[in-house]
């Protein structure tokens, strides 16, 4: 077993409690939007630019892998337990924050959507932008795509080598470190 700093404890604390507030939001709207918009006409919000639609998705982003569930389950929690490992290792420092606060809500968009195909075999999507044809899609889905959009910008244009280096360090020093 390894030891964590008081500093990691409150950070991963932190982490749990912004992914479980997360998936609150995004599995209230989900049900809010099962008892208001099924089976029932679409909602415009913006006339020509965005509506509400129900739709129920078997797949996974933009309709792929439709009937997948296991498999697309199964990466989720690859997924999940990178992301812990992740949360696990990044140093202690402020610079870091970023990176649990989108990896937080990385974990509550991949556990939404992962909840709703576990219990109803498919993901509730109900967001859609008419004036560009984009794919109907969910809160959770939005947590994902900024989550990992917002990493991106951060490891090319914030984070340098220097920075990342934690993630090459070898086993045998991470325990080291730890103990």
């Amino acid at each position: 077993m390894f030891h964590l700093s008081k500093r990691k404890k409150k950070f991963l604390i932190f982490d749990l409690c912004l992914v479980i507030l997360l998936i609150g939001l995004d599995q209230a709207s989900k049900m809010i939007a099962t008892s208001k918009l099924k089976d029932r006409p679409a909602v415009s919000l913006i006339h020509g630019i965005l509506e509400l639609n129900y739709l129920e998705n078997k797949g996974a982003a933009f309709g792929v892998l439709q009937d997948q569930k296991f498999f697309l389950v199964l990466i989720a929690v690859l997924i999940l337990f990178m992301i812990c490992y992740i949360l696990l290792i990044v140093p202690d420092e402020k610079k870091y924050n970023p990176i649990h606060i989108l990896l937080a809500l990385l974990s509550a968009g991949a556990i939404g959507n992962m909840i709703d195909r576990l219990i109803n075999g498919y993901v509730v999507d109900f967001i859609y932008f008419v004036i560009i044809n984009f794919p109907i899609f969910n809160v959770a889905d939005i947590y994902v795509t900024v989550s990992c959009a917002v990493l991106v910008l951060l490891f090319l244009f914030y984070y340098n080598e220097h920075d990342l280096a934690f993630i090459s360090i070898t086993r045998q020093d991470r325990f080291r470190e730890m103990k």
